[in-house]
């Protein structure tokens, strides 16, 4: 996992974006990003109820969980992913403890 503003490394493998929208400020180019996953992404309304306040973070952690639940499509696409190679997943937030990116990797490997 790493931030998308962050420069690609050459052992990145197929980079991932899990954010529902398109990081600021940032070009295709730049970024690098081979697919962007959108659909893996927590819902609008449940990105702008957590708003990145840390103290709902555990509580976001068990709505985006059970979001997942619900989305089986996209996980799976994320573990065909996964299966077939190195996968990097890019997240745009600035808090790198507390955001989508580190709850999917969680709930991936429960």
């Amino acid at each position: 996992m790493r931030r998308v503003y962050e420069p690609p490394s050459p052992g990145d493998g197929q980079r991932v974006l899990v954010d529902r929208l398109w990081p600021r400020g940032l070009t295709k180019e730049r970024a690098r990003v081979d697919v962007w996953l959108r659909d893996i992404a927590p819902s609008e309304e449940l990105r702008r109820w957590y708003g990145h306040v840390p103290e709902r973070w555990e509580e976001f952690r068990r709505r985006y969980h059970r979001e997942l639940d619900r989305n089986p499509v996209a996980v799976a696409r994320l573990r065909g992913l996964i299966e077939d190679g190195p996968v990097t997943i890019l997240f745009g937030a600035k808090d790198e403890l507390h955001n989508q990116a580190v709850a999917l990797k969680e709930y991936l490997e429960r």
